[in-house]
Order: structure tokens, then sequence, then C-alpha cells
């Protein structure tokens, strides 16, 4: 049986990949896309998630916009990491959509499709935690219908923001602890902790690209985010955050994961986004929440490429 998928995104480049696995993916439907803001404005991510979905020939998909802002403080700034477009500037390489954005906006999308679910839905949030605290702060009686919730946000041991905070989380902390403290809906944190362990190199990403035109029309997108990679990191590759979480709503413990007690610095100070995870023994976390911690990672980046070079022609 298929476990039915949304995907909450910023696209963003990680973001393209995540969807593009989710969609060469048997053991998942996907029944919808939300936008939020994050990588760029939320204009902007919807005309990524757009063109992307028509990319992957899934406009079956519904794709409904979210969220242009925090909960409650403005976004300081946005990343420069995926260009000024959030594709590394190739947006119009990618088809023009020919079906538009779903006239309902995400968290009304999202609780239309958990209403009509017959079995549990996992939701997989890889950009700022807005749209999702939204959904659980309007509609608790839904939480039931979520099979769990795999993030893609944090770090245990610092940022890529800032010292101590990740992107995601460091753009609406007030909506990431929301989720990841005050709710009880069994989640999965995927830190950068483990993502930047899964690096994937620039030579991995030429030998996708040949695999197929869509495949190719993916690793067209990473030239700004190999750049920013190669300057901050001193790395020929780039990190595909978001498919690593994706690749554990489609494998449920590809990621070894522990419960660990976590809180969400929302201070305006240094920490602000910052995780605060306390792994000693005699703290132990909720019931909900594992924090993913280890995996096989030269598996999981044959998983990636087995499935990505599955996607056939443009």
């Amino acid at each position: 049986m298929t476990t039915p998928l949304i995907i909450d995104t910023d696209p963003g480049v990680d973001d393209a990949f995540a969807l593009a696995l989710a969609a060469a993916s048997p053991e998942v439907e996907l029944i919808g896309v939300t936008t939020v803001f994050g990588n760029v404005p939320l204009a902007d991510t919807t005309a990524n998630a757009l063109r992307l979905r028509a990319l992957l020939r899934r406009e079956d998909v519904p794709v409904a916009a979210g969220a242009d802002r925090p909960l409650v403080h403005p976004q300081p700034k946005l990343s420069s990491a995926h260009g000024s477009d959030g594709l590394s500037g190739a947006r119009g390489t990618l088809p023009e959509p020919t079906r538009a954005t779903d006239p309902r906006d995400a968290v009304t999308l999202m609780r239309e499709l958990l209403e009509a679910a017959d079995q549990p839905v996992t939701i997989v949030p890889i950009g700022p935690l807005t749209n999702v605290a939204l959904l659980l702060a309007a509609h608790p009686r839904l939480k039931e219908k979520i099979g769990r919730l795999v993030v893609m946000g944090g770090g245990v041991n610092g940022g890529n923001i800032t010292a101590a905070a990740e992107f995601n989380v460091w753009s609406d902390p007030e909506a990431a602890r929301r989720v990841l403290v005050d709710e009880d809906v069994p989640t999965t944190l995927v830190p950068i902790d483990v993502t930047h362990r899964c690096a994937v190199s620039a030579e991995w990403l030429a030998e996708l690209g040949r695999t197929s035109a869509t495949a190719g029309a993916l690793v067209g997108l990473t030239a700004d985010y190999l750049a920013t990679y190669r300057r901050i990191l001193d790395l020929d590759g780039i990190v595909v955050h978001d498919a690593i979480a994706v690749a554990e709503a489609i494998r449920p413990g590809l990621l070894a994961a522990k419960p660990y007690a976590l809180e969400v610095d929302c201070s305006h100070g240094p920490g602000r986004g910052g995780l605060v995870v306390d792994r000693r023994l005699q703290a132990p976390g909720p019931e909900n929440l594992r924090i993913a911690t280890d995996t096989d990672f030269d598996g999981l980046r044959a998983f990636l490429f087995e499935r990505l070079s599955s996607l056939g022609g443009a």
C-alpha cells in the first residue's frame, strides 16, 4: 500500500531534487504540494513548484500557495545560496506549467486532503514551518489523520545561516517551536548534521545528468548552488538536504533516529532559531519526536541516484 504524501516546500535547488525523488518513488503517492516563503519570496517558490511539477509530468498534483511571511517577526533575509530565482537563475529552462496554482490556500488544501484521506498521510515540510504550524493550530482535530511529519530543519551542533541556526528553523522560529515542541504529532526531524554528511559530488551530478533529459534538467538547476558550496565549504558538490527528508518518508527507518528533548530558541539574541537538544541519558525526549542521527550514507546516495535516474525523458 502506498503512503499518501504532502510536501510543503520553498523551492530551492535541493527542494527540486526532493520533489523529483517523491515523483520517482512508487512507495508514496504525492497528493499535494504546498509552498511557503523561504529561499526566495513566495511568488518565486510557487512559480518554481509549478515549473517543477511540469518537468516531472505530475500536473495532476495540486500546488497551493501558503504563507508569505513568518508568524510573528519578519524574516531578516533570504538565502542567496540558490540564486536569484531559487533555481540558479534557470527557472526558464523548465517547461511552462499547463495547470495553474490551486485556488485554495496551502492550509485549506492540506485540510481537505487530510479530511479526504482513508489512511494516514505523511507530511514532509522542507521549508520554514509556517504553513504546518498554521494547519495544526487551526485544525487540531486533523492531527489523527497525519501519520507523521518528516521535517528537514535545524542543526544539533550549530547552523548554516548563523553560527547557531539552520535556515528553515531560523526563518520562523516561532512556527518551528509550535510544530517541534508544542505539538504531539509523530515527527522525525532531519537536521543538517545528517544531511551535510550525504553531500553529492559534482561528478555524481554530472553522471546523473547523463541518465535522462529530466535528470539533466534537474542538474541544470545546480550552478549557483554548486558555486555556494565551493565558496563556503570548499566542497565540489552540493548538499541535497530536502531530498534526505523525502527519502526517509519513502523508506521509514532509513535514517537512524533518537528521541531527544528539544527546545527552539525564539529569543532575539545570537542564538535565535537554534535548537537546544538535550542528549543526556537522564533527560528522555518526548515520545512523538525523534531526531535523525545517522544512516548508511553511501547506500543513501545510491538510492537517490537509482530513483532520480529512473525519471525518464522530459
